[in-house]
């Protein structure tokens, strides 16, 4: 079975393009318009748009900020854990948007993770207890303009023997979580 929890939940690896489709039907996304247009097979690449509804409007007529940042939640997330396995926890710790242009039209953000980044994210853990990578993507409407651009600050350490694992409950939570819950 794959490492990939999104992808066990879902029945299994049996391609990305079934993890798309599930994906899509995901309620937040659904209801946002938000679409995942391409999964690479090897899970390094992944392509999403929004088109603008009524529904995913401001009251000015352009995307809904929310809207443009949900659409690049958790993917540089699910796309590590994917490629770090089973013996790592990965979680998007933190994240920032600035708007550049007011969304019209469709809209997409391209997330591309490279070898040298997953070995980077390898290589620090050799001798850290956890690396906080940053990912950025960039939000372009159909002209290619960017009208916002996402950092996100992703949490990544190695797995404990287990014990994190049943000191929270049996979830995987980092310790400043578990720790802030009482």
């Amino acid at each position: 079975m794959s490492a990939n929890p999104l992808l066990r939940i879902l029945g299994g690896p049996r391609s990305a393009n079934h993890l798309r489709r599930w994906i899509n039907l995901w309620p937040p996304f659904l209801g946002a318009g938000i679409r995942i247009t391409r999964i690479a097979s090897d899970m390094k690449s992944l392509d999403v748009e929004m088109k603008l509804r009524f529904w995913n409007a401001n009251y000015v007529g352009t995307h809904f900020g929310g809207s443009l940042f949900a659409m690049t939640d958790a993917f540089y997330m699910l796309m590590l854990m994917h490629h770090l396995g089973r013996d790592y926890i990965v979680w998007d710790k933190a994240a920032t948007i600035r708007y550049k242009k007011p969304g019209r039209g469709r809209v997409r953000a391209e997330f591309r993770l490279t070898d040298a980044q997953i070995g980077d994210v390898r290589q620090k853990l050799k001798t850290l207890p956890r690396y906080e990578p940053v990912f950025v993507v960039e939000v372009k409407d159909e002209s290619g303009r960017v009208i916002a651009e996402v950092e996100k600050l992703l949490h990544v350490r190695k797995r404990a023997d287990g014990r994190d694992e049943l000191r929270s409950g049996g979830g995987t939570q980092p310790a400043v979580l578990r720790r802030s819950q009482g």
